[in-house]
C-alpha cells in the first residue's frame, strides 16, 4: 500500500528529529540530545510521532551497563504515546493516520501466548531504538489505539509497567474479587499499577515501603494495609495476621521472597518479575507443605496488552504519575529514577 502521512510536510521537516541516546556507559548523566535522521518505516511498520514517554528502571540499568546484550549507540524507552505519522507498505493497520496512539514495547513476543519466544523477542529501547525520540518505527501491530479518558502522559506511563502488572495479576495468578494481593516495594511503576488493578478489581491490598510517605500515597490510593519494612522487619508475621495472603506479586527477591513465602496461604500463588534484591534463599517446606504455586512473568504478549488497555478504557483508573519532565531534563528525570524516590511514573514531554 502507498505510504500514508498524518499531515503534510516537507522532505526537510522529515528528515531529522532529537532523540535521547546513550553512547557510552556511565549512569544517567550520558545521556544526550542527538540530532539524528527521521527512521523510515518499511514493510509492516509504523511511524509514531511521541508525543510523551516514560522511564522505566531497564533504562537506568542500560545507563549502568547492568543489563543483557547492550549496543551503543541507542535510543533508550519503551514507553511512548503520541500519533500514528506514517504506514509501511503491507502493514494491514486499521488505524488512520493522525490517529493518538500508544505503544505495546514487547516486540516478537511469538506465537505462544503462555511464553514469550527468546529466540526472537526483544523489548523497545535496547537493543531497538525506542521512545525518546521525537519518532519511532515499530512494527505496526504493536500500535494500539491511546485510551480516549488519558492524556498523552498517562498514556505513555502505561505500556510495560501496566502490561507486566495486568499480566501477573490476571493471566497469571488468576486473581479474583474478595482475595488480598501483598504487593512488597510498592512506589515504582509495576508495584503501583498492580495495586490500582488489583483494588479496580475487588480485591484487598497489603503494600510495603522503606518510606512511610509512599505507604501514605499507597493508602490514599485504596491500599487496605501497609507495613514499613524498614521499621517493622517482622512485617511479613503482621501481615500473615491481618488476615489471608491469596496472592503475592514481587519483584525484589531476596529477604523479600523468603518473607512472602512464610506468609502466604496454603494453596497461594507467588508471581515474580524481578530480582532487586538479589538472589533468594528459600526454606522448600513451606513451599510443598502448603502448595504454593511460584509464577514468573515478563512482560505480557499481545492479548495481554489488549486485555490491559480494555481494563482501562472506561477512564476509572488513571496511572499515577510521580513527574514530568520536559526532554532537556531527562538526566534530572533518570537520576530520580536511579534513586528510587518516585511514587509512580516519571515521563518526558517529548515536544517538537
Amino acid at each position: 500500500m502507498a505510504r500514508e502521512k498524518a499531515w503534510p510536510a516537507t522532505q526537510s521537516e522529515w528528515r531529522r528529529m532529537h532523540a535521547l541516546r546513550l553512547h557510552e556507559i556511565g549512569g544517567p548523566e550520558k545521556l544526550r540530545i542527538d540530532d539524528v535522521p527521521v527512521p523510515e518505516p518499511g514493510a509492516g511498520e509504523a511511524l509514531v510521532r511521541i508525543r510523551a514517554a516514560a522511564f522505566n528502571r531497564r533504562d537506568v540499568f542500560i545507563t549502568q551497563g547492568l543489563y543483557p546484550g547492550i549496543v551503543l549507540p541507542k535510543t533508550l524507552g519503551s514507553d511512548g504515546a503520541g500519533e500514528l505519522a506514517e504506514l509501511g507498505p503491507e502493514t494491514g493497520c486499521s488505524i488512520e493516520a493522525g490517529a493518538e496512539v500508544v505503544i505495546d514495547p514487547m516486540l516478537g513476543w511469538g506465537d505462544d501466548p503462555r511464553v514469550w519466544d527468546t529466540k526472537s523477542s526483544s523489548i523497545l529501547g535496547m537493543p531497538h531504538d525506542g521512545t525518546f525520540a521525537q519518532f519511532v518505527v515499530v512494527p505496526a501491530a504493536n500500535v494500539y489505539r491511546k485510551p480516549k479518558a488519558l492524556s498523552m502522559e498517562e498514556a505513555a506511563a502505561i505500556p510495560l509497567a501496566a502490561l507486566t502488572a495486568y499480566r501477573a495479576l490476571f493471566t497469571r495468578a488468576k486473581l479474583a474479587a474478595g482475595e488480598t494481593v501483598l504487593i512488597p516495594g510498592v512506589g515504582g511503576g509495576v508495584q503501583t499499577f498492580t495495586l490500582l488493578f488489583a483494588k479496580h478489581a475487588g480485591a484487598r491490598t497489603i503494600v510495603t515501603s522503606g518510606s512511610d510517605e509512599k505507604l501514605e500515597r499507597a493508602t490514599a490510593l485504596g491500599a487496605d494495609v501497609t507495613f514499613n519494612y524498614a521499621t517493622t522487619p517482622d512485617w511479613h508475621k503482621r501481615a500473615r495476621a491481618a488476615g489471608p495472603i491469596d496472592v503475592v506479586v514481587d519483584s525484589s527477591g531476596g529477604e523479600t521472597l523468603a518473607k512472602a513465602i512464610d506468609a502466604i496461604v496454603p494453596g497461594g500463588r507467588i508471581v515474580i518479575y524481578g530480582g532487586t534484591r538479589g538472589e533468594a534463599t528459600v526454606k522448600l517446606f513451606p513451599l510443598f507443605w502448603k502448595h504454593v504455586s511460584v509464577l514468573g512473568t515478563s512482560m505480557g504478549s499481545p492479548q495481554d496488552f489488549a486485555g490491559m488497555l480494555d481494563f482501562m478504557e472506561s477512564g476509572a483508573l488513571k496511572p499515577v504519575i510521580d513527574r514530568v519532565y520536559p526532554m532537556e531534563e531527562a538526566v534530572a528525570a533518570a537520576t530520580r529514577m536511579a534513586s528510587s524516590g518516585q511514587f509512580g511514573k516519571i515521563v518526558l514531554r517529548i515536544d517538537a
